[in-house]
């Protein structure tokens, strides 16, 4: 495809080279320019692309693409545009010929729930005979290939490369999460969603975002069309308050749902227990049944969202139930940790004091005896919520471990510091253990008959982030290990 052909897709405010040149590959990582390509220079938060310039004319570049002016004697065409992330968006649009065949997009953003809520709306529109690709923090789904994923929404370039491999693939849709950040960022401008779903909104990071409500404007512009028309579709939690403000956006379409509110999807009846969700489910379609093996009143919050998601895309009643029940597991989400040991252990991804919350109270109920949780704060992250994230585990449990997760760049017993504010307050039972895998044993030494263990925090994730290097480090793995050497065995089925 021709350069001209390419920039007739975004605003251009002056050009200095050669419009009639092919452009083979797009790129906005230096180390991943290739010859014939062309290089977007973004003056990120790390990094200046434009200080790689010589590094790209070596590796092959024809064109640059910046919002500053051409540099004296530049030996490549440079094109100036006046928005250096939307340029990236619309062009990767047109490079890889989203609109040739589009998919139908689904797009969920939120504090809590977008991950589980995605599995479960993939899980359904693949029951319903829809080849879906999934696109979130776990991993990316694109086709018959599974990639870790890097960001919880890729870049606009990553995006529209993936969603064209799901098209290749034979896939008629894709759902994905939608981080503040990548809509701050406009990682999703100019991809047309076919619905949008709010899950909640919590305060989380604040240290990018300043206040809730800069956080929410964030979230609301997926519902406003980032460079394309609106979705068509609506899907909105009316159990959280800002869910009311989502309504009054002028949508084509709208649904809502909640466990507490008279949302049109909401449970008539339902019931839990460590084995999963029953539930029946009232609907503009009428009351559907469903079971879902995942666990936690949290969970069936994540369960409405979908069906309600279902619903406003014409998915059969069938398919719906179909699709909730096939989801076994998400992984890292309330993931069950059994190697026949008298006490349950779940591993989960709480790391906002509203998802610690939701969890520990989703757990009491399934507690004979003491609750007890291993947690701590994320490294060069929002600090306002390490003392509400120990107030919550020291109110809400009967023993904590506070210990590192991901410290980053910080000191991990500065973080601990901040945590324990909350903690000490709260009055709870608690050590401090910075050694995580060390945390954990002493938890699961201390656990006995009856209790409850939640290793919350890392969920998924495989390694601890340090300053300069990533450690592996899976809760998952470290428990599993940990309870062999205790001496329990989980009995062959």
């Amino acid at each position: 495809m021709t350069l001209a052909e390419l920039l007739r897709a975004t605003q251009v405010v002056r050009i200095t080279g050669d419009l009639a040149q092919d452009i083979r590959a797009l790129a906005y990582d230096s180390r991943c320019v290739q010859p014939g390509g062309m290089f977007f220079a973004i003056h990120g938060a790390r990094a200046d692309g434009h200080a790689f310039l010589e590094d790209v004319l070596r590796s092959g570049a024809r064109c640059a693409v910046s919002e500053r002016p051409a540099p004296p004697s530049f030996p490549a065409t440079w094109v100036q545009v006046p928005n250096i992330r939307r340029a990236l968006a619309e062009i990767s649009h047109v490079f890889f010929a989203l609109d040739d065949r589009p998919l139908r997009l689904v797009g969920i953003t939120g504090t809590n729930g977008k991950t589980t809520t995605a599995y479960l709306v993939h899980s359904i529109l693949e029951a319903s005979g829809i080849k879906t690709g999934l696109l979130g923090t776990i991993a990316y789904r694109l086709g018959d290939r599974i990639l870790p994923a890097r960001h919880t929404t890729p870049e606009s370039l990553d995006l529209a490369e993936y969603l064209s491999e799901i098209q290749r693939e034979g896939g008629g849709a894709a759902v994905m999460e939608v981080s503040s950040h990548a809509l701050a960022q406009e990682r999703v401008w100019s991809f047309q969603f076919e619905a949008a779903v709010f899950t909640n909104l919590t305060g989380d990071h604040l240290d990018y975002h300043k206040d809730l409500d800069s956080y929410f404007r964030a979230k609301l512009r997926l519902f406003e069309g980032e460079g394309a028309p609106a979705p068509r579709l609506a899907v909105i939690n009316l159990d959280d308050p800002r869910g009311e403000r989502i309504l009054q956006l002028p949508q084509t379409s709208q649904i809502t749902y909640g466990i507490h509110s008279n949302a049109q999807v909401r449970p008539a009846q339902f019931s839990q227990s460590l084995a999963g969700i029953r539930a029946v489910i009232e609907t503009p379609q009428g009351r559907l049944e469903c079971a879902s093996p995942l666990v936690g009143r949290v969970n069936l919050a994540n369960i409405l969202a979908a069906t309600a998601t279902a619903c406003g895309l014409g998915v059969d009643r069938s398919c719906i139930q179909e699709g909730i029940h096939r989801l076994r597991l998400v992984p890292g989400r309330m993931e069950l940790i059994d190697e026949g040991q008298p006490f349950v252990v779940f591993v989960d991804y709480a790391h906002t004091h509203d998802a610690l919350k939701n969890a520990l109270e989703a757990l009491r109920e399934f507690t004979r005896h003491r609750l007890l949780v291993v947690f701590g704060c994320g490294g060069e992250r929002d600090r306002t919520k390490r003392p509400l994230m120990g107030e919550v585990a020291g109110r809400l449990s009967d023993w904590v471990a506070l210990t590192s997760d991901n410290p980053r760049g910080e000191d991990p017993f500065l973080i601990m510091n901040d945590v324990m504010v909350g903690l000490q307050k709260s009055g709870a039972d608690y050590l401090a253990e910075v050694d995580r895998p060390l945390a954990i044993r002493r938890a699961l030494e201390e656990a006995v008959e009856g209790d409850v263990v939640l290793l919350a925090g890392k969920g998924h994730e495989t390694v601890q982030v340090l300053k300069d290097q990533a450690v592996p480090s899976d809760d998952r793995e470290i428990a599993r290990q940990v309870l062999r050497e205790l001496g329990y065995q989980k009995s062959e089925p």
